[in-house]
């Protein structure tokens, strides 16, 4: 008989529910300042990181090998036969490589299936959640693994910055067009490539109307049929509620969550995030 587990990293957002009620494994990254070092969502928040980036921006490190290692030598303990892993898109960052490692390292006592989600935040969490309800729906191994890249084909993911300070600093858009972006207040919206890596979907004037592009591209979605929808933010909490009631009285909203940044990511984005995630069904 197969009993499968469910492994994914600390980034990906997912309320403590969730986690709870799917039996959720997660390997944690680090945050790393000049005098210590810190486990992602254990042992700092996410406001006392958000607090502390005027002072200092730390670097981030992906989970240890060893922690991975533990993780499952303890899994195979506990009767494990098969792990289905969903880790932050490769394009962001290379924590895939310590659950791929990791999963070669045991293949001979537990089957892992290691996938490229090409997307983060909340993203690899409704992926999570989906795959968690198959388990405990008792589908099979092999059923859910071919299910995982269906489910992502059918998710998109969009997200703006109030700064671009962050993103210009950890590199992930270019400097001088940062730079121009800033002084003419324009304000992004980003969305996933098919390389798991930041693109700029479209440009707008200001935060209102990023805002406002949000919540066209969701009711987008919506009036094309049912969805899912998740709200990512560091900081923007009013901004969320807000996303948040206008979906909620769309009638084909079937799933609708607000979830927090994780002080990993949003060292590299800036707390003043707000991203969608939508799912379709």
């Amino acid at each position: 008989m197969q009993k499968i587990a469910l492994i994914t990293d600390s980034t990906c957002g997912l309320p403590q529910k969730y986690i709870q009620k799917y039996n959720v494994k997660t390997l944690n990254l680090s945050i790393i300042y000049k005098d210590k070092e810190y486990i992602d969502g254990i042992d700092i928040t996410a406001e006392k990181v958000y607090e502390k980036l005027k002072e200092e921006i730390p670097t981030t490190s992906m989970p240890s090998i060893e922690s991975a290692n533990i993780l499952v030598e303890k899994l195979i303990e506990d009767g494990y036969t098969h792990a289905i892993c969903l880790p932050i898109s490769s394009g962001l960052s290379g924590t895939i490589n310590t659950f791929r490692l990791c999963a070669s390292q045991y293949e001979d006592k537990i089957q892992c299936f290691v996938f490229d989600t090409k997307i983060l935040s909340l993203g690899v969490g409704m992926l999570v959640i989906e795959t968690g309800k198959m388990i405990e729906e008792g589908k099979s191994f092999q059923y859910i693994c071919e299910q995982v890249p269906i489910l992502r084909s059918k998710m998109s993911m969009y997200f703006t910055v109030d700064t671009l300070e962050y993103l210009i600093k950890g590199g992930r858009i270019g400097r001088v067009s940062g730079v121009l972006g800033e002084l003419l207040s324009l304000k992004p919206i980003i969305t996933m490539g098919e390389d798991g890596r930041y693109i700029t979907h479209s440009k707008v004037r200001g935060s209102k109307q990023a805002i406002n592009k949000l919540l066209k591209l969701g009711n987008e979605f919506l009036e094309n049929g049912k969805c899912k929808i998740a709200i990512v933010t560091g900081t923007m909490h009013e901004e969320a509620k807000k996303l948040k009631q206008v979906f909620k009285e769309h009638p084909n909203t079937t799933f609708l969550e607000i979830g927090i940044l994780t002080p990993v990511l949003g060292i590299h984005s800036g707390p003043q995030l707000i991203g969608l995630v939508v799912m379709k069904e």
